[in-house]
């Protein structure tokens, strides 16, 4: 398949979601959003001892997303899960460049950090993508990492889980609307499983989101899988 084909046959195309007009002021009453989904899994069992690879898009070491990561990691590993964490703000990625020759079954042209990833990433059972809201989607950076799934299109089309967790300064019940409709759109190709979401609105500092249930929730979603 090349690369028309597989635009055509997605039928969003690979553009990035960009919505103007963020609001970076933080509310002094924000309205804390969240989404923590299990699925509809509630009468089947758990999965045991499951590969699960961790890809975080925030330039911050100890910001708001990178703590919900943390806590993420820790109730997985809590469950008796396998965890593996690609930083990818910290890590050379190059953006794809729509060359083709990888003819979505790899390899890239690119030897980068992508390489270190891309066996973590195959092997998984379940990706969780961890991300502040930057423009009303993805950082650039967890873009960069999702672009380059395309030199493996063909053998990450199997069953796997995922989560999305994402942290904003803005609270309003819009703020996430662009992200999650992304994330839900990548699942139905992919043909992956959502296995729950945590959105963490009004939590434009680390201080601030310490102080709500949002790192609880992640914790709790990590040892729920």
């Amino acid at each position: 398949m090349n690369r028309r084909d597989f635009i055509a046959s997605t039928g969003v195309g690979l553009a990035t979601i960009l919505l103007g007009g963020c609001n970076f002021m933080v509310q002094d009453k924000a309205q804390q959003q969240s989404v923590a989904l299990a699925a509809t899994n509630g009468d089947k069992e758990r999965s045991k001892n499951m590969k699960i690879t961790v890809i975080t898009g925030s330039p911050h070491k100890e910001g708001t997303s990178a703590l919900l990561a943390d806590k993420f990691i820790e109730g997985a590993k809590t469950a008796g899960h396998n965890t593996f964490r690609f930083n990818a703000a910290f890590e050379e990625v190059h953006p794809c460049i729509g060359c083709d020759r990888c003819g979505m079954n790899g390899p890239c042209i690119y030897k980068d950090s992508m390489e270190k990833l891309n066996p973590e990433l195959l092997s998984a059972d379940l990706v969780a993508f961890v991300t502040p809201l930057y423009y009303w989607g993805m950082s650039a950076q967890l873009k960069t990492v999702v672009d380059r799934f395309y030199a493996n299109n063909s053998p990450l089309h199997v069953n796997k889980k995922s989560v999305l967790l994402a942290t904003a300064y803005d609270a309003n019940d819009w703020t996430f609307k662009a992200l999650t409709e992304h994330y839900q759109t990548l699942l139905r190709y992919m043909g992956w499983e959502n296995a729950g979401i945590v959105l963490a609105g009004g939590c434009g500092t680390r201080s601030v989101i310490e102080r709500t249930d949002f790192p609880n929730q992640a914790y709790k979603l990590g040892v729920n899988l």
